[in-house]
């Protein structure tokens, strides 16, 4: 809801604050940075995705990480087999890509 010019003066006012043009894109700017750094802070909110390897904890983050490495390695033999390492352009990119779709779909599919 959008407060008119004139309710926000007195409000403004009677808590003995009065903010110019660049008081006021201060405030909103520090507004903005504590909004984000709440939606940033909710992801510690639960115990992090780990499981259990060799009686210690391994981080899930590591596993899916790992899964896109060896996706990225995939992508470059089968471009190798095929031969289309020949004519395909920015092959580091696109195999990059595929790795990271690879460890992202892990992770959604294994702790979404």
């Amino acid at each position: 809801m959008l407060r008119s010019h004139k309710m926000v003066q007195p409000l403004q006012k009677l808590a003995g604050v009065v903010l110019n043009a660049r008081g006021k894109r201060r405030a909103r700017e520090f507004r903005i940075s504590i909004l984000i750094a709440f939606i940033a802070l909710t992801g510690c909110a639960s115990q992090a995705p780990s499981f259990v390897l060799f009686g210690a904890y391994f981080p899930a983050w590591m596993l899916c990480a790992l899964i896109g490495i060896l996706g990225a390695f995939a992508t470059r033999g089968i471009f190798v087999a095929t031969g289309l390492n020949s004519v395909l352009p920015y092959q580091l990119f696109v195999c990059s890509s595929a790795g990271l779709f690879a460890a992202i779909l892990t992770w959604l599919l294994w702790f979404g």
